[in-house]
């Protein structure tokens, strides 16, 4: 309009990073980060933070230079969120579960200028590096720096740098808000991690979305129960910087640790995969602890089954049900609560926590669509289509593949891959991903619905469902379960079970008792039970009885 102007005292680029010196500024006193018998304020914090950044920025590390980092959860991880983008580089936090051969690949597809290792994972560091040098013998290997509390890492360290930092630093701050602000890589559920780039401007404003879906007030104290490395720690450590929060630094997940942070620190919010929720669900008397306050729990990945919800509440967590990709920095749609709900049966109310409700804030929509027409299909609760997304939220594409981001956001939407329905008041309920879907005879089986069922058996502690090749019907549903203590149950048990609750042809015909094997975010990695389920050949006899 006539009089309007665009120019810097009315724009500035959006970016976490100013999370930061609020903070500092604010709550420059108060506790930031806790790790055992170390604590930091937000006032040292911030210190370390630009000691960091300049100590990064004297070895060379400037502008959209990737800076690697395979690290728990400690103050230094926390802390690289903030120096790493400081110096204008991209941080690449690595999953602590790969091996060295993966961490190799990723090494050099990111070409990390600078790889920062916590002690316990220099082995794996060290096989990588000789593994990506054998590989490509003119290949510039990364620096190295150790990360040790003690500050006594072998070679360079973290801690020495950080007390050896020039002084003088200034931050510098992105000159667009879609600069790039980190690199995370898929986290190995399919066999060909991606690198997602993330921005400044998504960082933000993901952030916000976050703190605003899980009702995280002013001041809280955060139980980091969720890997930083993983989506940035769902953009919480961002998050706990905006609000002036607390984080509490754990080196192992477990109900004894997670039940004695709680009561210690008065912990108000905290997240996990599903895993971790089963985890506290059916934690023994002898680990509990009673809650000094009821503590929100965010959670995400698959549904959450309603008995483990139901106890949840019990226990004194209010569960956040949502969905995300890494795609999408983490969350992108939460189960919001509406009050009326508050009246309902216990069972009505946690099997309606498990839907993943309506997109956040800040994304602009949420459809269910044909992936070949692009047809937007109907909010009935019965029409299956692709889970697609659009919004300031999804990634600014997959680094250096190209082919690769036309695809994912052909048409203008996010094709997630999974396969929803949306409701008529708009909430989404996750039928599968595309590629879990079991077709038997012609018809379509949710591993999801069936999984649902199989941790309704009162001996199931977890479960997951894949196809197996069969003669007859093409394929049909193989169940891995992995019992309670003390339980017990044969595989027949668990078929009659499913049979008198589910169509006799979505009944698993093979069980499988075993433990499941997670990812380091707690899902469950499915590519591996499907490649099990293969390996143990087609079932040859017919089922003879009428679907």
């Amino acid at each position: 309009m006539d009089g309007s102007k665009w120019c810097d005292a009315n724009y500035v680029p959006l970016t976490p990073l100013s999370f930061l010196e609020r903070a500092a500024l604010v709550y420059g006193d108060r506790t930031a980060v806790v790790s055992g018998d170390r604590q930091f304020s937000w006032r040292e914090t911030r210190d370390r933070c630009f000691a960091g950044a300049s100590a990064l920025a004297h070895l060379g590390v400037g502008r959209r230079d990737v800076v690697a980092v395979i690290c728990s959860n400690t103050p230094a991880m926390y802390e690289l969120h903030f120096s790493v983008p400081m110096t204008g580089g991209v941080l690449c936090t690595l999953n602590t579960r790969h091996d060295a051969a993966m961490v190799s690949v990723l090494l050099k597809h990111s070409e990390a200028k600078v790889f920062l290792v916590e002690t316990q994972f220099l082995a794996v560091a060290h096989d990588a590096l000789r593994l990506l040098a054998a590989a490509d013998h003119k290949a510039n290997l990364p620096l190295v720096i150790t990360i040790s509390d003690s500050g006594s890492g072998s070679g360079m360290d973290y801690e020495a740098l950080l007390h050896s930092a020039p002084g003088g630093f200034e931050i510098r701050w992105p000159g667009d808000e879609r600069d790039p602000i980190s690199l995370n890589y898929t986290s190995g559920t399919t066999s060909r991690p991606k690198g997602v780039i993330y921005s400044h401007r998504g960082a933000f404003l993901n952030t916000l979305a976050i703190i605003l879906l899980n009702d995280v007030q002013t001041m809280p104290v955060y139980l980091w129960t969720v890997p930083m490395f993983h989506c940035n720690g769902w953009c919480m450590v961002w998050g706990t910087a905006a609000k002036g929060g607390t984080s509490i630094c754990i080196g192992g997940v477990s109900p004894s640790v997670i039940f004695d942070k709680i009561a210690r620190h008065g912990v108000t919010n905290m997240g996990g995969a599903p895993t971790v929720l089963s985890m506290i669900a059916n934690a023994p008397a002898s680990e509990r602890k009673p809650l000094p306050r009821r503590v929100h729990i965010s959670t995400g990945g698959a549904p959450p089954p309603p008995q483990v919800l139901m106890r949840m509440d019990e226990l004194g967590f209010d569960v956040v049900h949502g969905y995300g990709l890494t795609e999408t920095y983490g969350g992108a749609t939460v189960c919001a609560w509406k009050p009326e709900w508050d009246a309902l049966p216990p069972a009505e109310r946690a099997r309606i926590k498990t839907l993943q409700g309506v997109h956040h804030s800040m994304l602009q929509e949420m459809a269910i669509k044909d992936p070949v027409t692009m047809e937007t299909l109907p909010s009935d609760g019965r029409a299956v289509g692709e889970v697609m997304l659009r919004g300031n939220t999804v990634m600014s594409g997959y680094y250096k593949d190209a082919a690769a981001t036309e695809a994912a956001m052909r048409g203008g939407w996010l094709r997630t891959g999974d396969l929803g329905v949306l409701h008529p008041d708009g909430y989404l309920q996750l039928k599968d991903r595309s590629k879990d879907v079991i077709i038997s005879g012609g018809e379509n089986i949710s591993s999801i619905e069936v999984e649902s069922v199989l941790f309704g058996h009162p001996a199931v502690l977890d479960a997951a469902v894949v196809a197996r090749p069969d003669d007859h019907w093409g394929e049909t549903p193989c169940a891995f379960v992995k019992l309670r203590d003390g339980a017990k149950a044969t595989a027949e048990d668990i078929i009659q079970f499913c049979r008198a609750r589910l169509p006799r042809y979505m009944a698993p015909r093979t069980v499988v008792f075993s433990d499941l094997p997670k990812t380091s975010t707690g899902k469950t990695q499915k590519y591996l039970l499907r490649e099990k389920a293969r390996n143990m050949g087609s079932l040859h006899r017919p089922d003879r009885s009428k679907l």
